[in-house]
């Protein structure tokens, strides 16, 4: 197929009811069947902002191709048209083809169809090493911590915390750490102060390396893949959690530290997902390891509240019980804004592209 002429958009930015051409990742194609048997698929397509998932009708012209020829984890330029329905957001292909060298010469870039963090990663990862710097006192403790980070940047710059439910995008494990480890200085201080009795007293460089180095392990048990990261053969075997602790043992053979603090720093990357179903050998036995599975459990909890309040459609004071957290959330009572023109899909040849959900096709 002859690549299009016209000029290339984002499919984020598009308009309801708007044509345009645009590259796309797919992410997702299940081979499923209606009601009454029929077969049918049901693919998703997604840029760095926008995700779309839609039906391809077993009997529409694009079928075959899509059987055939759409591989998952593959790029795309589309030229389609994006509608909003009452069945969320479609998309109406009128030509579609695989990514080719002509497109990269021009200036596709993978990046623009995955999603990322919303401050740079390389601003982030140079702010937690400074972070590091100044708030952990012992010197031998912050150069291995330190070492730690420098020897990783290239891949922790790319790197997402999750494969899907919380910060699961490129930086999103710079994002999440980061966050973790400012909620650690600030729980740090404000304990020792609450605490002066505790015996031994509250280590604040245990609390705060910990904070940075607990998903350490996640270099390993995540892979980079085009579509984000997938879990390795010894993530799913051994998690991040033994394989952080590895990390850690390994460079602290380079860079030395007190053998009790190496101790209390490993019990605080085994513990910090507290419970055996999590893949918790141990539970947080010391305030510090405390203190860290608190702090990281909270940002990623609120991390996927908030995810799900800004993505599922607008409907009611509820969401629905269909997101990482597996509970509705309330948002209170809202203003349904009024239709926009051309949200009736007025215009657009379903049937051409076969997609487009039809309740009466769908499978209960």
């Amino acid at each position: 197929m002859p690549a299009a002429t016209a000029t290339t958009v984002l499919l984020a930015e598009l308009a309801n009811g708007q044509e345009a051409d645009f590259f796309a990742l797919l992410t997702a194609k299940e081979t499923l069947t209606t009601r009454d048997g029929k077969p049918y698929f049901r693919v998703t397509f997604r840029d760095a902002k926008r995700e779309v998932s839609f039906p391809i009708w077993g009997d529409a012209p694009l079928a075959a191709a899509c059987r055939d020829q759409w591989t998952v984890g593959e790029f795309f330029k589309l030229r389609a048209t994006y509608r909003e329905t009452n069945f969320g957001p479609q998309l109406d292909i009128r030509r579609i083809r695989a990514v080719n060298d002509e497109d990269v010469a021009a200036g596709f870039d993978s990046a623009m169809c995955l999603p990322k963090a919303r401050v740079d990663a390389a601003v982030m990862f140079d702010e937690l090493r400074k972070l590091v710097v100044k708030s952990v006192k012992d010197e031998a403790v912050s150069t291995l911590v330190v070492a730690i980070l420098d020897a990783n940047r290239e891949t922790l710059l790319k790197l997402p915390a999750a494969t899907h439910n919380h910060h699961a995008y490129a930086g999103g494990f710079l994002e999440h750490v980061l966050s973790v480890t400012k909620t650690c200085v600030y729980l740090a201080d404000k304990y020792a102060e609450m605490c002066p009795e505790m015996q031994p007293p509250l280590d604040k460089d245990q609390v705060i390396a910990g904070g940075v180095l607990h998903d350490i392990g996640k270099l390993r048990e995540l892979e980079l893949t085009p579509m984000g990261a997938e879990y390795s053969p010894a993530g799913v075997l051994i998690g991040h959690m033994l394989q952080g602790r590895d990390i850690l043992r390994e460079m602290a053979a380079q860079h030395p530290i007190d053998p009790e603090k190496l101790l209390r720093l490993e019990h605080i990357i085994i513990a910090h997902q507290r419970l055996p179903e999590w893949g918790a050998p141990k539970p947080p036995m010391t305030p510090e390891a405390l203190l860290v599975h608190y702090a990281d459990d909270m940002d990623a909890k609120l991390q996927m509240m908030m995810a799900t309040l800004a993505s599922e459609p607008h409907s009611g004071p509820l969401t629905s019980s269909k997101n990482p957290l597996r509970q509705r959330i309330y948002r209170g009572p809202l203003v349904i804004a009024e239709r926009g023109p051309g949200e009736d899909g007025g215009g657009i040849d379903s049937a051409a592209a076969g997609v487009g959900d039809d309740p009466d096709r769908l499978e209960e």
